[in-house]
């Protein structure tokens, strides 16, 4: 007879209907729980059709403080704010926050590797899942890209390899670790959610802070803050560099990437690709690979499976193909080539944007601010690129009115900059300055909920109107 899930008879109150919301509301019934739905949108805005979702009740166009009377336990969403009172509320009455992801990591039967970073875990996970796969391994790739994989767990097998990517919204509410964790890289993000930059360290750590001694955690110690969390490793430590031989993991000498120590097959060194032969451009992709070799090399020793050999890696990342929305080549018309990278929703995802090009570019910055420091981003894409087109509405929290004060400030030449109101305006005023030979580049740094759900849905408008061009 099955063991009955903890949750069996207990009110779960979800909020946030996204797709982690989504995902939980058609889960929980099946494990017994009393299933509770809040958003603050409509039913009519979430297209929401309640057949689908069977013994579920929901609370739509906002989020009642007595939708959590009586609740066990409380799933928020990534982009529900944590500060509303109704979860204010659940806090002072002691109930247990949770998500997906913690529920799923607590249940499955496969190995767990997680994925964190401030920029570029999503082509870390992916790439990570290419390689397992060349190694012979059946993978799911899922948590806070693609499929939340809470539904699959009756079809995960103890055989099978879970990668997940998570982010510090995830993580924050998290009390347990996977069996291999990475941290690629901690700089200031999301400091409007998480309030300080402590506080967001804190929620990355979380990746690595339960773990046992059986684990492995891999770290990109060329980033400060990541590197000052090696106290916290409770297990095995691989790690990755740029800059240093590092005894276990990857790293680069000269042009080429090795894999050594714990994350080499046989414990020797051995190259697994040249720097040309990454797909992929600019110095932080060079990272998510190294830091995917270092992953696969050594998560054999926390799942008790073979480490992927060096001529795996080298086949899964010479095949590999740029994730959508970061640094997608959208077209080529008249000698311009037009570049999506909307995933850049912060300064620093920006800056590795503009140290990916030598070409002449034409920038489209705009979006929501996030609290974060411009300055030393906008000085660079003055100096790397022959006109900057500033896109948003006007607002106190918006990346438009933050940057054209800092602009005014530097007395930016009038003739390298425009101001528009919008995407649409912004492609208009791309087309008519750039030349043969120029980069058109989306690289917003602000994220895209001034007008758009996600930064997906921004970057497919700037797919469709370069298309239309």
């Amino acid at each position: 007879m099955a063991q009955q899930d903890y949750l069996s008879g207990k009110k779960v109150v979800v909020f946030g209907f996204g797709r982690q919301g989504r995902a939980l509301a058609t889960w929980l019934p099946t494990v017994g729980a009393e299933t509770i739905v809040t958003d603050s949108r409509t039913a009519l805005e979430l297209k929401l059709r309640r057949k689908n979702y069977p013994g579920v009740k929901f609370h739509l166009g906002g989020h009642p403080e007595e939708a959590v009377l009586g609740a066990h336990y409380i799933c928020v969403s990534g982009g529900v704010p944590l500060d509303l009172p109704a979860l204010e509320l659940a806090r002072t009455r002691n109930i247990t926050f949770t998500n997906d992801a913690q529920l799923f990591m607590e249940r499955c039967p496969a190995p767990i590797i997680g994925i964190t970073g401030s920029a570029g875990k999503t082509t870390t996970t992916k790439l990570v899942g290419n390689i397992l796969e060349k190694g012979g391994y059946k993978v799911w790739v899922g948590g806070n890209i693609g499929n939340p994989l809470i539904g699959d767990l009756d079809t995960i097998s103890k055989d099978d390899i879970v990668v997940m990517e998570l982010s510090s919204f995830q993580l924050d509410l998290m009390t347990v670790s996977p069996q291999v964790a990475a941290i690629i890289n901690i700089t200031p993000n999301h400091l409007d959610r998480h309030g300080t930059m402590e506080n967001y360290i804190n929620a990355k750590a979380n990746i690595i802070k339960y773990q046992t001694p059986s684990d492995v955690a891999v770290l990109g110690t060329d980033d400060k803050i990541v590197s000052q969390l090696e106290p916290l490793v409770a297990g095995e430590l691989s790690s990755f560099s740029r800059y240093d031989m590092v005894p276990d993991g990857a790293f680069m000498m000269g042009s080429r990437i090795l894999v050594a120590g714990s994350a080499s097959y046989d414990m020797m060194p051995h190259v697994v690709v040249e720097r040309s032969d990454i797909p992929l451009r600019g110095d932080h992709n060079v990272m998510n690979v190294l830091a995917a070799c270092a992953i696969t090399g050594a998560m054999g020793l926390a799942t008790n499976r073979p480490g992927i050999m060096a001529e795996d890696m080298a086949e899964a990342i010479k095949e590999f193909e740029p994730v959508e929305h970061r640094l997608e080549i959208v077209r080529e018309k008249d000698g311009i080539t037009y570049v999506n990278d909307s995933i850049a929703t912060a300064p620093e995802r920006l800056a590795a944007a503009l140290q990916s090009y030598d070409e002449p570019l034409v920038l489209l910055i705009g979006g929501a601010d996030k609290d974060l420091p411009w300055e030393a981003v906008l000085v660079m894409a003055m100096q790397k690129s022959k006109h900057i087109i500033v896109f948003g509405e006007a607002g106190e929290k918006q990346v438009s009115t933050k940057v054209m004060d800092i602009f005014d400030k530097l007395r930016i030449f009038d003739d390298q900059l425009s101001q528009v109101e919008n995407l649409e305006q912004a492609v208009e005023r791309a087309h008519e300055v750039a030349e043969d030979g120029d980069v058109v580049l989306l690289s917003p740094g602000g994220t895209s909920y001034d007008a758009y759900t996600d930064f997906a849905e921004r970057g497919e408008h700037f797919r469709e109107l370069v298309t239309k061009l």
